[in-house]
């Protein structure tokens, strides 16, 4: 008969927490989808399809391995990763706090008392003890959704911190894989130096015995020197830059400075001509930074219904139930059993406009994030397009370099035949090295920006960084 009370309790407990929760739902915004990305040709935009760049592993479209090592090292090791876990962590943890929320909590409990009084004037000397065993449940009803509110956006917040670490991954390998292509352009360009400085010895010692022959005169040695300085000059300088560049890339592997290993050659590099895009549309589902954003954007309007909430009233329910019994030999029988069961309703009445000004701060903070989220996707649209036409206009550089260093190669020959047959001065001599020199050195950095162009592109584009 005892037990014929608590089916009503619990049924009114059910029809609590099964209550509304109160805020707006919501709805992915309608944003504005360029049908094709600006940059591609005519002829690649009307052949536009769902195949892109990003679909593909990074290692198929780098393919070094040596790369790829120092890649799955930096993954393990790099700072910058190893914090954005950690952050996952934490938002792991407080979705699990605010959970707990909805839940009720119970707790339990042993006290024992002694007490003895001594004897009075009117009193006799008497002894008491008590033992009680009790456990409590106390609830705070989510009749209004205040709880499943904050736990979608805690939810939300962990995919975002999931995003902002693929983010940072992909920053990392972008960015090591720009270095160690800068890292390979220097060698290449070290090599050209060492080369060209070798030659130009040769030269000025040829030069200077025809001087001492009387055959040519100190102005030819002194250009002949000038080419020679021209060229040393570059070799500590081109040294400096590769130690430093190695010290970068230490960094990024989460290591002290230290010699980098290396792979291919700069120009041994793989770099497709065509880069298939994609649909405009997929980007929003591939973009790290837009996942981000979008996922904010969820936290931000899950808080409103938060907000919303503390308007209406707050329900809680306690109950107390346990044994009794001044001896312990009794206490789990007879008459020792003790209960009680309460509930409380709070309503706001007066918070002289707090509730009223926490709900604007709520609305005003999602039209951030919305904003912030269609910026984003803006952006996003807009590194795909540079990086397109940057890929496209420094294939035509590179072309077009490799047309000057075979023009200014042949002009240099063809100078030193004619120095050598006698009809063309020194200094002939000296602005055509010089032209070539350059030129070589030119179309090194025009090979290094083809390949960096392709990095960003990749990026831009959404590509997998993650093994």
């Amino acid at each position: 008969m005892r037990t014929q009370p608590i089916l009503p309790v619990l049924l009114v407990i059910l029809g609590f927490a099964c209550g509304c929760a109160v805020g707006p739902n919501y709805k992915r915004p309608a944003v504005n989808v360029p049908p094709t990305y600006r940059g591609l040709t005519p002829e690649e935009a009307a052949k536009s399809d769902a195949r892109s760049l990003a679909d593909e592993k990074w290692w198929e479209v780098f393919q070094d391995e040596q790369l790829k090592e120092l890649a799955k090292t930096a993954l393990q090791q790099n700072y910058d990763v190893r914090i954005a876990a950690t952050r996952i962590l934490q938002a792991q943890a407080q979705l699990g706090v605010t959970m707990a929320d909805q839940f009720p909590t119970v707790a339990g409990g042993v006290a024992g008392t002694s007490l003895r009084n001594p004897q009075t004037k009117f009193l006799r000397a008497y002894e008491t003890s008590a033992t009680q065993v009790s456990g409590t449940l106390a609830w705070d009803l989510d009749f209004w959704g205040k709880y499943r509110r904050a736990t979608e956006a805690a939810r939300a917040d962990l995919a975002a911190s999931e995003w902002a670490r693929r983010e940072v991954i992909t920053a990392l390998i972008a960015n090591l894989a720009g270095a160690y292509f800068q890292l390979r352009a220097l060698d290449l360009q070290l090599e050209i130096s060492q080369r060209t400085l070798a030659s130009r010895q040769d030269s000025l010692r040829l030069t200077r015995l025809l001087a001492d022959g009387g055959s040519t005169s100190m102005l030819d040695v002194r250009q002949a020197e000038q080419l020679v300085f021209t060229a040393a000059s570059e070799v500590p300088t081109l040294e400096q830059q590769i130690e430093q560049e190695e010290n970068f890339i230490s960094t990024l592997l989460g290591n002290n400075p230290a010699p980098v290993p290396r792979g291919r050659k700069l120009t041994e590099q793989a770099h497709p001509l065509v880069v298939p895009a994609g649909l405009p549309s997929s980007l929003l589902e591939r973009r790290p930074d837009v996942r981000q954003a979008e996922e904010q954007l969820i936290s931000a309007n899950a808080q409103i219904g938060v907000a919303r909430a503390a308007y209406f009233p707050q329900i809680s329910l306690t109950a107390t139930a346990g044994y009794q019994s001044s001896a312990l030999t009794s206490l789990f029988t007879g008459p020792a059993g003790l209960w009680n069961f309460g509930g409380t309703l709070a309503q706001p009445i007066f918070t002289a406009g707090k509730l009223r000004s926490n709900f604007r701060l709520t609305e005003a903070r999602q039209q951030e994030f919305l904003l912030g989220y269609e910026q984003t996707i803006q952006g996003a649209f807009r590194d795909v397009s540079d990086s397109l036409v940057a890929y496209r206009k420094t294939q035509e550089f590179r072309q077009q370099q490799e047309l000057l260093v075979a023009s200014a190669e042949d002009a240099a020959r063809l100078s030193h035949m004619r120095y050598n047959g006698g009809v063309a001065s020194y200094l002939e001599v000296l602005t055509n090295e010089t032209n070539y020199f350059s030129a070589e050195l030119g179309l090194v950095q025009a090979q290094l920006n083809e390949r960096l162009t392709l990095v960003q592109l990749y990026r831009a584009l959404g590509g997998g960084w993650e093994p």
